[in-house]
């Protein structure tokens, strides 16, 4: 089990994405979303759906249901699971029964922002845990590198005017900056031509004053 962590917006759920592209094809990578107060149907739902089960026939046969997907994470894979902050104890216990199943294979990556203490919280699942990786702020440094990586429109962008954008708007966010970046994407299909420090200035009055 691996825990993402992290504030509001620094990219966490793009990494674990990025990270999982990366490994071998033959590697089955199985994506979740926690529900809003969600209850235990609700999160096995959840699961079902994301293992390819058919959660309309299994959801309300809790035996059945959880029989599958013992199942089915018999296979070695990874199951991605978002937004685990909204998982009560209750909840994340259950995980932790499901991964506690002599035949589990699969690899289980919990991520959200304040991931972490919704985990500390299930003493059982936390001692689980094996890796537990903080997401911060973007370093000015890093925003160059990381952009191009995300999006071919901040190819030829100047490292200088990005610097700049980082200290006045965006603040190491990488949420914030990619709102900047469909701002700039929209701007040059509109009318062709460079990322400059004025393109980027209309890019940034256009993100409000809540910044």
């Amino acid at each position: 089990m691996c825990c993402v962590y992290g504030d509001t917006g620094h990219g966490k759920t793009v990494a674990v994405q990025q990270a999982l592209y990366l490994l071998p094809a033959r590697t089955p990578v199985w994506r979740a979303v926690a529900a809003v107060k969600p209850g235990l149907p609700q999160l096995r739902a959840a699961l079902l759906d994301a293992l390819g089960l058919p959660a309309g026939a299994l959801t309300h046969r809790a035996g059945a249901a959880d029989r599958a997907l013992a199942e089915a994470l018999e296979q070695p894979g990874v199951l991605f699971l978002d937004d685990v902050q909204r998982l009560t104890p209750p909840l994340l216990d259950y995980l932790r029964q499901l991964w506690d199943e002599p035949g589990t294979a699969a690899a289980l990556v919990l991520c959200g922002a304040g991931s972490e203490r919704a985990v500390a919280r299930a003493a059982a699942l936390r001692s689980r845990v094996l890796t537990w990786h903080q997401v911060d702020r973007l370093e000015t440094t890093q925003v160059p590198d990381t952009l191009q990586l995300f999006h071919p429109v901040w190819d030829a962008a100047d490292p200088a005017d990005l610097a700049w954008v980082d200290a006045s708007t965006a603040r190491g966010n990488f949420r914030t900056w990619a709102k900047i970046t469909s701002h700039v994407y929209a701007a040059l299909h509109r009318s062709p031509g460079a990322v400059d420090r004025t393109l980027l200035e209309r890019a940034c009055t256009r993100l409000g004053p809540y910044t």
